[in-house]
């Protein structure tokens, strides 16, 4: 248990140090290009130095498999060249046994990134770009979900036109049970339109069954409209709708699973969504597996050589399942993977590949 307590305080110790020399660098570049993106738009540098403690956040959880690795070759390395692993094989512990430690705090470390990073990373992303929309004059999102359904605003000089809908279509262009509510560009309600279906065209809502009131009449009931078939303008397109969604990352893990089920009630596809999900679910099982990976190249004697081709090979790798986790999530954000498959296939392989090396290397 001693030996086990060592071995965790000294690749805790090492993990911390390689985050933090990692997060200074960030802080650092990301600060360049803050200035360098807002540099004509009269940001001081108070506020250049706060998008920067939003943006980093985000970076610093995306390569945190790899800062876990870096920090598994640190220690081995460390061990490997004071000969403690030597001795801790002579004392009859075996490799695999001497890696329990490391492992379980890899575990720990992505079971706590997974519950508190993640909320956090999701908050200053959407402070982030909240604070970017401003300081460019772009309007932010278009669209957003809630219990009642889907609400989209559109609007130009002339004002502003809230929709509301029971459901969607999967591309967000067709609406049915949909309302209009429109405002003059002082805020004053203007009009309401009620109708069945609303389907999104090159520069219009074709409104299909609509029931339509005027606020500017002394009598809007009485004065009501029906028409089978209206045409109402639109600034909104495809794209922007689609858009409109919130990123993944920008939504709580613990929110996550009610999200997705309310895109699905929406009539949204959150493979997207549920892609992520899992993906973050694997991530402690990806750490360990880095950990491995790190181990399964350096944990052999300092004096057999060739130690800087294997720390090369072992950062390979790494990088590698990084980039195949990558292009998992891509196959499965498109259908082309199941979700179940495309997330925890490449921790899965990640773990197994180095696991064979180590039972090879060490124990055969």
């Amino acid at each position: 248990m001693i030996l086990h307590l060592y071995f965790a305080r000294r690749f805790a110790k090492a993990f911390l140090t390689v985050a933090a020399i990692f997060l200074g660098i960030l802080v650092a570049l990301d600060f360049v290009d803050q200035i360098r993106r807002y540099e004509g738009e009269g940001v001081s540098f108070r506020g250049v130095l706060g998008l920067t403690l939003l943006s980093v956040p985000q970076t610093f959880y995306t390569i945190l498999p790899l800062i876990v690795i870096l920090a598994a070759l640190t220690q081995f390395l460390s061990l490997a060249r004071t000969s403690e692993l030597v001795v801790t094989r002579a004392a009859g512990r075996s490799a695999l046994r001497s890696l329990l430690a490391p492992v379980a705090v890899a575990l720990v470390v992505g079971a706590v990134s997974v519950a508190v990073l993640n909320p956090i990373v999701a908050a200053t992303s959407r402070a982030y770009d909240a604070a970017s929309d401003r300081l460019t004059g772009r309007g932010g999102s278009a669209l957003s979900l809630a219990r009642e359904g889907v609400w989209l605003r559109q609007g130009d000089a002339g004002g502003q036109t809230v929709i509301r809908a029971a459901r969607a279509s999967g591309d967000g262009t067709s609406l049915y049970n949909v309302s209009f509510l429109g405002f003059s560009a002082a805020g004053v309600p203007s009009f309401r339109i009620e109708a069945a279906a609303a389907h999104l065209q090159r520069g219009n809502w074709q409104v299909e069954d609509a029931k339509e009131w005027r606020f500017d009449s002394a009598n809007p009931e009485r004065d009501a409209q029906r028409h089978a078939a209206l045409a109402l303008p639109s600034t909104l397109t495809p794209e922007e709708i689609l858009d409109g969604f919130s990123d993944p990352a920008e939504v709580p893990i613990w929110d996550l699973p009610a999200f997705i089920e309310r895109l699905d009630r929406a009539g949204f596809s959150a493979l997207r969504h549920q892609v992520w999900l899992q993906m973050e679910l694997a991530l402690p099982l990806l750490l360990a597996a880095m950990v491995l990976v790190g181990a399964g190249f350096t944990m052999r004697p300092a004096r057999a050589g060739r130690t800087g081709m294997m720390v090369l090979l072992a950062l390979g790798m790494g990088f590698g399942l990084f980039f195949v986790r990558n292009f998992a999530q891509i196959l499965g954000e498109n259908g082309q993977l199941p979700v179940a498959l495309a997330a925890w296939g490449p921790p899965v392989a990640a773990l197994l590949l180095p696991l064979g090396l180590l039972l090879h290397w060490e124990d055969g």
